[in-house]
């Protein structure tokens, strides 16, 4: 599972010491293409890292100002190394979107957030590399949201003229 771990850009830096220790709290799971890993606006308990295989993260589309749309609409497909769960990790409140697997056979290295904040606060070092990076990703994350949204309301506002 390390060298799952050492893949992911959250655990950038971290001595292979640090990896066991995460290792150590984290289980695999195999999820089926279609499967929901969690919903939006639920409790999060998990910082998911993805083995293999592909995760759609969701939100509902009535609250992207698509309300004649059904179902919700797909915002970003992750893949092998990229972490999602991460935003409660954070705040510990409400899942700020939907996680479904996409794809069959799709690997995932569940980490709980209880666990990993007391390694944090058991090892400061290890906890500061962990939300330095964390927060990096989290940066990336919302500048390509960003990006997302003004494409919408560009495109919206062409339509609308």
């Amino acid at each position: 599972m390390i060298h799952i771990l050492r893949q992911a850009d959250i655990f950038y830096e971290l001595t292979l010491t640090q990896l066991e220790m995460i290792a150590s709290i984290s289980s695999q799971q195999a999820y089926d293409e279609g499967t929901i890993i969690f919903e939006e606006n639920e409790p999060s308990t998990n910082l998911f890292i993805i083995a293999d295989g592909e995760v759609e993260i969701q939100v509902d589309s009535k609250l992207i100002g698509r309300s004649s749309e059904e179902g919700p609409k797909t915002i970003a497909v992750l893949r092998r190394g990229q972490s999602f769960g991460e935003v409660a990790l954070v705040d510990q409140g409400l899942s700020s979107a939907r996680a479904r697997c996409a794809k069959p056979g799709t690997q995932l290295v569940m980490i709980p957030h209880s666990r990993l904040l007391k390694l944090c606060d058991s090892f400061p070092e290890m906890g500061y590399r962990l939300m330095r990076n964390l927060a990096a990703d989290l940066a990336m994350k919302i500048r390509n949201t960003d990006l997302q949204i003004r494409e919408y309301l560009t495109w919206s506002t062409r339509r609308d003229s």
